[in-house]
């Protein structure tokens, strides 16, 4: 029996998925509930499960495309025998990045290095080779055309100029031949002289007048050039992005901050709260309780302009802003005011370790009140972030620097942040805007007034 494979239903709004990997091949076993492809939508990217076990008989759709909702990707066949083992040199391949994907498709313009020496197999590898004259052979060979796998990339260049697949080297991995690959195999073969046609004299070289001297060539690669498409996810950003500079009335507001009380706070109680509960206390949750404080004072940031009306909320879920290889992902804390400190931490990093594997949810993405970004964990000294449509407010952090300060007419050296906060200014006034963040710098610099709310 065959049952035909289609794209579920990920999300609302979504209309169509790009089909990042596939997890499975043709003739390999799989059961219900593993892993068979890796999809990407404008939101977010998922590991999509087979819904029946049986082996993997047809795949419909190949890497790159992008499908509709509800179209026919692969099929299953609930009754055949596998024919094809799993790749042992993949290892598991359901848990490899999904960066390594991303970047076998989309095929670097950068030159590809030489692969390095492959390192000797696993005791698992050397029990599934089939013969001793196969395990004389060099480790890792290149693959037949038929066998190997090509990416879309190189499928079409190869077309193009009517290449014999079997005769370029891949360096892709698991043998993928990648579009550099090809554009490296083109760049070698047109370098090369003609040789003379078998049995044909090779007619002695004309004299030629020398040439004038030439400039130096310019190295391959350096002024390399490639068009690729963007990503669903890129492109809805880049949408949001847009839409958030048009619709809105921005405007960005700084403050400074002082962290030598959450510095002291964090190194008198780290090892305590590791111990209790097994999280790393780290700065964001301060931030986070301190915005929620602030965001009680003034409705107007955690609120948001529909139509004519202002939506006004009474409870506050804060979106973590999460950089990734395919793009920024603001998972949302629910709830953020019924939260401990240990409970934020958990969140935080479970959102980020899934969010860079590609496992985040999409329905963690949706509806957040407010957001908190974080520019200085990659150095950032001072920026203006764009807020998250419909939310009327975001607050950007920033690198923590040792400055000078004067104080009781002295100078001392701090350590301190700056932190932005950029609004809407159709709903959100400066005077509320700079009250805000003056609010999140005195939680910050004194913790306790949080917990007594003065």
């Amino acid at each position: 029996m065959t049952y035909e494979v289609r794209i579920p239903e990920i999300g609302e709004s979504v209309t169509e998925a790009l089909i990042i990997r596939w997890i499975k091949q043709p003739g390999e076993a799989i059961g219900r509930d593993d892993p068979l492809v890796e999809l990407e939508t404008d939101k977010v990217t998922v590991e999509m499960p087979c819904p029946v076990a049986g082996v993997l008989s047809e795949i419909v759709c190949a890497e790159g495309e992008t499908v509709p909702i509800g179209a026919v990707i692969a099929r299953i066949d609930q009754n055949a025998q596998p024919t094809v083992q799993p790749d042992a040199a993949d290892g598991a391949t359901g848990t490899a990045t999904a960066a390594t994907a991303q970047g076998d498709l989309l095929a670097s313009a950068e030159p590809t290095a030489p692969p390095a020496t492959p390192a000797p197999p696993t005791p698992a590898v050397e029990a599934a080779a089939p013969a001793p004259a196969q395990a004389a052979q060099p480790q890792d060979p290149v693959p037949a055309a038929g066998d190997r796998r090509i990416l879309p990339a190189a499928r079409r260049l190869i077309a193009e100029h009517g290449l014999d697949a079997s005769l370029i080297p891949a360096t892709g991995k698991g043998g993928r031949l990648l579009k550099s690959d090809v554009a490296a195999w083109l760049a070698t073969r047109e370098a090369e002289p003609e040789t003379p046609t078998e049995g044909e004299p090779e007619a002695p070289p004309a004299p030629a007048p020398a040439p004038p001297p030439a400039p130096a060539p310019t190295p391959a690669g350096e002024r390399a050039e490639e068009r690729v498409p963007m990503t669903p996810i890129r492109r809805r950003i880049a949408e949001r992005l847009v839409e958030s500079q048009q619709q809105a009335a921005l405007l960005t507001t700084f403050n400074e901050i002082d962290m030598s009380a959450v510095i002291e706070f964090r190194k008198r109680y780290r090892d305590a709260f590791v111990e209790r509960h097994e999280v790393r206390l780290g700065f964001l949750s301060f931030f986070v309780k301190a915005a929620v404080d602030a965001l009680r004072r003034f409705p107007r940031l955690n609120a948001e302009i529909s139509g004519t009306d202002v939506i006004y909320r009474n409870y506050y879920d804060i979106g973590i802003a999460v950089s990734t290889d395919r793009g920024l992902m603001v998972p949302v804390l629910r709830s953020a005011e019924r939260l401990s400190f240990a409970e934020i931490e958990s969140h935080i990093g479970d959102f980020a370790g899934r969010a860079r594997q590609g496992r985040i949810r999409i329905d963690e993405l949706q509806g957040g009140t407010f957001t908190i970004t974080n520019g200085g964990i990659f150095g950032s000294l001072l920026s203006t972030p764009i807020i998250n449509p419909p939310q009327s407010g975001v607050l950007g952090l920033h690198a923590i620097q040792d400055r000078p300060m004067v104080e009781g007419g002295e100078v001392v050296v701090r350590p301190m942040m700056y932190v932005a906060l950029t609004y809407d200014h159709r709903i959100v006034d400066g005077r509320e805007a700079v009250s805000f963040l003056v609010r999140i710098k005195e939680a910050i610099q004194e913790p306790a007034r949080m917990l007594i709310e003065v």
